[in-house]
């Protein structure tokens, strides 16, 4: 069993159900003893901002600032560089405790030994 699991989601309000996913599998990961890195890109990258989780909304599913706060008590949460790049975010706009790292970090943590990276 991998021992650390790193996460790229992609999706945000644009696929409701994609994104909650990959929050609610980092959590649970990170709840269970799991290292988790989770990787916010593409329409995901603005819940990197104080607030924007909350405004997510999905019936059935945990609140995204829960499960957002748990990976990161936890975990680590990252902001893809292009993506923040490409939305004016800059590293003073984000919420404490999200880095912005591009695509070699991602690659360096998804190749190490005992991990398992996961796409949504």
């Amino acid at each position: 069993m991998a021992k650390k699991l790193v996460i790229k989601v992609t999706a945000g309000a644009d696929a409701p159900e994609r994104c909650s996913q990959a929050f609610t599998v980092a959590a649970v990961a990170a709840a269970s003893g799991v290292e988790v890195s989770l990787w916010l890109t593409g329409e995901s990258a603005w819940f990197a901002l104080p607030g924007k989780a909350a405004e997510f909304e999905l019936p059935h599913a945990a609140p995204l600032p829960d499960l957002l706060d748990s990976v990161l008590a936890a975990g680590k949460v990252t902001l893809c560089t292009q993506c923040a790049a490409r939305r004016d975010i800059k590293e003073k706009d984000v919420i404490e405790g999200v880095r912005i790292a591009g695509a070699q970090v991602f690659v360096q943590e998804a190749m190490a030994d005992g991990t398992q990276a996961l796409v949504y």
